[in-house]
């Protein structure tokens, strides 16, 4: 018979796997009588896992919703779709999600078995995900971010080769500190060792992290919170383009969709004022347009510029189609039937 604690894993396991058992039918299954099942069922209880009784002959359990979510227990199946789902949902442009699922996969991958790992990395590197090409999109190998995020969580000083924005490689060892998500972009919110001043580094240009079994005492930030320190230092710096746009919108709708890369700042109930710097004033024609709401280019020349070429490039694509519609009318004879006039001649 299995020992204590095999068992008791063990049925916590089967009570997942079904929404009720029969209580004769899991005796059967683990092996034990009926009073040691009930036992059993006590321990699971001791620990926090709400299970039912129903009584009587044909009586059983079930595992059911509690206040809290105690541990669960997978298979290896699970074990890798956990696993696989988590690695797309850390890519996720969901506002949180991203975050919160880069610190249950480094919790994952820290207890996967070698064998496990493998089929999750076998299957990551076939599968091309299907992903909106927003701002700054970069991405970021899995394990660079769980190891990253562990060296986080452990206090433990971290090494990795790092390609700066001019091309620049070199070597850094860090106190790391907490990674952020911003932008639809990783940060690495870090200590620098060698410089001796903290840092902030996109980790997407990091590569070969190594823990180097040194703890650390953690250091004061010199900001509120990671996330502040990062948007200073990406504010200060220098990019080719100040964009200032006037937004027929509500603030807070605005804010939902392209707050996270730009200061929106309300006018009045019904438009907004949008602030930001970008390399790019293609993107943000393209983050204008997901707004589905009229827009006044203040600032600067080049964007509306580039606002009137888009525009004549998309009437340009409606071709024969728009002449079509627009040339066509219907025109009424003499005896009440519609008949197709062409007025595109007409002076």
């Amino acid at each position: 018979m299995a020992n204590t604690s095999t068992r008791t894993l063990r049925l916590l396991s089967l009570l997942q796997a079904r929404r009720y058992w029969p209580g004769r039918e899991l005796a059967e299954r683990l092996g034990v009588s009926a009073r040691t099942l009930r036992r059993d069922i006590d321990r699971l209880r001791g620990l926090g896992y709400p299970v039912q009784t129903q009584r009587g002959v044909d009586g059983g359990y079930q595992l059911a919703a509690g206040a809290a979510l105690p541990p669960l227990v997978i298979d290896d199946e699970e074990a890798v779709a956990l696993a696989i789902g988590l690695q797309v949902a850390a890519q996720s442009a969901v506002e949180g999600i991203a975050e919160s699922s880069v610190r249950v996969l480094a919790k994952v991958v820290q207890v996967m078995p070698a064998r496990l790992r493998r089929r999750v990395e076998a299957l990551r590197a076939m599968t091309e995900p299907v992903t909106w090409n927003g701002p700054a999109r970069a991405g970021v190998e899995p394990a660079v971010l769980t190891a990253v995020a562990l060296a986080c969580r452990d206090g433990e000083q971290l090494r990795f080769s790092y390609t700066a924005a001019d091309g620049r490689h070199s070597d850094r060892h860090i106190e790391p500190h907490r990674l952020v998500w911003l932008g639809r972009r990783w940060y690495l919110v870090a200590y620098d060792l060698t410089r001796h001043d903290w840092r902030s580094f996109r980790v997407d240009r990091l590569t070969t992290p190594q823990g180097t079994g040194f703890r650390f005492r953690p250091r004061d930030l010199p900001a509120t919170d990671a996330a502040a320190f990062v948007r200073a230092r990406l504010d200060s710096l220098p990019r080719s383009y100040r964009v200032e746009v006037l937004v027929n919108a509500p603030a807070a709708r605005v804010q939902e969709r392209i707050g996270n890369w730009s200061r929106i700042e309300e006018v009045d109930a019904e438009h907004c004022r949008v602030n930001l710097t970008t390399d790019s004033l293609d993107w943000v024609i393209l983050a204008l347009g997901t707004l589905r709401a009229d827009f006044q280019v203040i600032s600067p020349p080049e964007l509306l510029h580039q606002v009137h070429d888009w525009g004549a490039r998309f009437t340009r694509a409606e071709g024969d189609n728009a002449r079509t519609e627009t040339g066509t009318s219907q025109a009424e004879g003499d005896d009440g039937t519609r008949t197709a006039t062409d007025t595109s001649r007409a002076d």
